[in-house]
């Protein structure tokens, strides 16, 4: 009997909160409709934003309650916003000198790109933001920043881990990390470091993870870290927003690319602001050596200084430079609206870079275009893509006023050396050892090694008597 009513008391419970989420979640269709504190609202207010995203609905109330979280949502979407506001409300003022909300991301430019979006929210609150990234001439600056005090602490996992293992950074009082841009964060090799950070970080505290698309390393920092986290999926992993036009071009070789994206870049009406995606940084300043549009062009890339890099971006999103050349590397941090078309002149190796990529274009509702290069060495990169997005990219019939290039890359030209011959399955080879003759100085036969004292032994011998040595060498000068 009283196990039934306990279940029926369950039951009732369950119901109710599950119409009070869904009623929530239904009306909260301005952020007015959210419970944020009044300076919050007036910094939403003076931004201009009015109606809070998908991502951004789902995640207020689960972060808010302090939970776990794992988002996955469209690059695009407000993904930043959506943990930001729920972070910034419950974050009451303190002036103790170590950060409570730790944020990473993998690159310089996110870093830069979230400083300014916190202090963009908070005009009217006492909180104190600062961003700490790799590079030569920025360490000092930083270390400074962080002994003045602060509350949250954005930064790349390298940099971030180096001043907490110099005693800069202590994170004894962090009660939040947020991980965005989960899945980059293995492409870039930060699995090691991201392990460490976690080893010097309180056990007690929430966890926040987002990220575009769903990979096996999210699958297992939920597994290894979270405590039953909540997950919410906006879209299906890897699904491009709506807004965004898909198309690609067959293309035979590098140069015949850059005559083909010569051509395209010619229409300035339709691609007014380009970004465009290139694999390596040699081909990003190739690229911009050999364009027509030398004088409309900005490039970065890692080997770039942060200065430079930050100017490029500057340049591009104000409208002195029509183009923008990037790597992927640098790719995520580039958050500019009015992106009219991105060209992946190199297809990408990871079909999540792709994801990520052309969701530079197509933001805040609006239209943009997605424009893929692939040559038939990058076949099978696009088929990947292509699975892993559920769509067939149309393809586009090469235009005949484009000049097919017979000029081949450095690259292409080792690719197509001569192949080692190949052997028969039946085949057996004689594996002999690798020898190598010894140097001169190497050939001395290896010797005994005798200690001190038996080497002063051997030397002076055993006295005759005691304290006849004297005699002893009289007797050796003899000999």
């Amino acid at each position: 009997m009283a196990h039934g009513l306990i279940k029926f008391q369950l039951n009732k419970f369950k119901n109710s909160f599950n119409k009070f989420y869904f009623n929530n979640l239904v009306y909260m269709n301005k952020f007015e409709d959210f419970k944020i504190k009044k300076q919050l609202k007036n910094a939403i207010s003076d931004i201009g934003l009015l109606k809070p995203t998908p991502i951004q609905k789902v995640s207020y109330s689960n972060i808010l309650a302090g939970s776990d979280f794992v988002g996955i949502a469209q690059t695009g979407t407000g993904k930043t916003l959506a943990y930001l506001l729920p972070i910034l409300q419950d974050l009451k003022f303190s002036d103790q000198p170590h950060p409570r909300v730790l944020i990473l991301v993998p690159t310089r430019e996110l870093v830069i790109q979230i400083v300014e979006e916190v202090e963009k929210l908070i005009p009217f609150m006492s909180v104190r933001v600062t961003g700490v990234y790799g590079g030569s001439n920025n360490i000092n600056r930083q270390k400074i920043a962080v002994r003045q005090g602060i509350d949250i602490v954005i930064g790349t996992p390298r940099r971030l881990y180096d001043l907490a293992l110099s005693n800069t950074l202590r994170l004894k009082s962090i009660k939040k990390l947020v991980i965005d841009e989960v899945d980059i964060m293995l492409d870039f090799g930060y699995k090691t470091q991201l392990k460490n950070i976690f080893e010097i970080l309180p056990t007690k505290r929430q966890n926040i993870l987002f990220s575009a698309t769903m990979t096996n390393y999210i699958n297992e920092l939920m597994n290894d870290f979270l405590i039953n986290p909540i997950k919410k999926t906006i879209s299906i992993s890897g699904t491009p927003l709506d807004t965004i036009e898909q198309e690609c071009y067959a293309v035979t070789n590098f140069y015949t690319k850059v005559n083909l994206l010569n051509h395209l870049l010619k229409n300035k009406e339709e691609h007014n602001k380009v970004l465009i995606f290139v694999g390596t940084k040699s081909n990003a300043d190739i690229l911009t050596e050999i364009l027509y549009f030398s004088d409309e062009i900005s490039v970065i890339h890692a080997k770039k200084e942060q200065n430079y890099r930050t100017k490029s971006i500057e340049k591009f999103e104000n409208g002195e430079s029509r183009i923008l050349i990037a790597t992927d590397v640098v790719s995520r941090g580039i958050d500019i609206n009015k992106i009219s078309t991105v060209i992946s002149f190199d297809t990408p190796f990871y079909p999540e870079n792709y994801i990520h990529r052309i969701g530079r274009t197509g933001r805040a509702e609006q239209k943009g275009k997605a424009i893929l290069f692939y040559t038939d060495k990058e076949v099978t990169l696009k088929k990947d893509i292509e699975e892993l997005m559920d769509y067939a990219i149309p393809i586009i019939e090469f235009p005949e006023e484009v000049e097919v290039s017979n000029q081949l890359s450095h690259q292409e030209k080792i690719d197509l050396q001569e192949p080692y011959e190949r052997l028969d399955e039946d085949t057996t080879v004689e594996i002999k050892p690798i020898t190598q003759e010894k140097l001169a100085k190497n050939k001395r036969e290896k010797t005994e090694k005798k200690s001190y004292k038996k080497r002063i032994k051997e030397k002076y011998k055993k006295p005759l008597r005691r304290g006849d040595k004297i005699q002893n060498r009289k007797s050796k000068k003899k000999k």
